[in-house]
């Protein structure tokens, strides 16, 4: 049993990693600069960038599992259907496959569609995965902490409602499909996991929380996506920026929420409670 997880060196996938890990699984990182890479004992770094066959035929020498985490960047596409092209060669048979919720309806965000757009090959191809469709990361609200302080919650969420997810739990719940499947005794059907968390904020809501959470009164900025995707990019490139737009305008079109059924599914899996936005805040405010 050894289990491949790409996107190791960031914040989901090295939390899967820590908890295989711990688990006792055989973990190998996929990192481009594997001399570099820190993780925890008896994981192996191997080198290999999602972009390139002749290093991805050599990284996937020997697994049995992959964990396939693409990053948001403009060779998302490329790197997804590379890697599983690569893998289904290589006959791996054991697939967890992080996408994002709303990825069939949300179609003119263009990460939304090619999260999408992978989910089908995985379909067409009949590749024995779990799709996990994460909802909105409460961790991406982490570096508002100063502008909350000062008085504003600035992500302009809307006012229909966004099923936060803390990462720890989609990690929780990727390491539970990834030992499922790598212990089984052949490949286990294909199936799709919706993850969100256990209420729906709105920016009045999310502004409120941190409120609470401070101990001084915190307003919603609002709606204005002109002044959301302008404050995007002056921490990332222009490309990136009105992709989050066009994502901001969908939650405040339509929010983002699971099927009903997805929480009582995530309460099984984690088999406890998930996170609250309020407990993750608390443990933001608190550093």
């Amino acid at each position: 049993m050894s289990i491949l997880v790409t996107g190791a060196t960031g914040t989901i996938g090295s939390a899967v990693i820590e908890r295989l890990a711990a688990a006792g699984a055989d973990v190998r990182a996929l990192t481009r600069r594997p001399a570099e890479y820190q993780g925890p004992a008896g994981v192996r770094a191997v080198g290999g960038d999602p972009s390139d066959p002749v290093a991805m035929r050599a990284a996937l020498a020997g697994v049995d599992t992959l964990f396939v985490l693409n990053a948001v960047s403009t060779e998302e596409l490329n790197q997804g259907i590379t890697l599983l092209t690569l893998a289904r060669d290589a006959g791996i048979q054991r697939f967890v496959y992080l996408s994002v919720l709303n990825a069939e309806t949300f179609t003119d965000v263009p990460h939304f569609t090619v999260k999408y757009t992978v989910e089908r090959m995985i379909e067409q191809l009949d590749l024995p995965a779990t799709v996990l469709r994460a909802s909105y990361f409460m961790q991406n609200d982490a570096g508002l902490k100063q502008a909350a302080e000062y008085g504003v919650y600035p992500m302009a969420l809307g006012h229909v409602g966004i099923e936060m997810v803390d990462i720890r739990d989609i990690a929780d719940v990727a390491v539970a499909s990834l030992l499922r499947r790598a212990r089984a005794t052949g490949p286990l059907p294909r199936e799709v996991i919706e993850i969100a968390g256990p209420e729906a904020m709105t920016g009045t809501s999310a502004a409120k929380i941190w409120a609470d959470a401070l101990g001084r009164d915190v307003t919603y900025g609002g709606d204005d996506l002109d002044a959301a995707e302008a404050a995007i990019a002056e921490r990332a490139p222009a490309w990136l920026a009105y992709d989050m737009r066009l994502m901001l305008s969908r939650f405040q079109r339509d929010g983002m929420r699971a099927k009903p059924a997805a929480r009582g599914t995530l309460r099984t899996l984690l088999g406890r409670e998930p996170r609250t936005y309020a407990d993750f805040v608390r443990e933001v405010t608190q550093k």
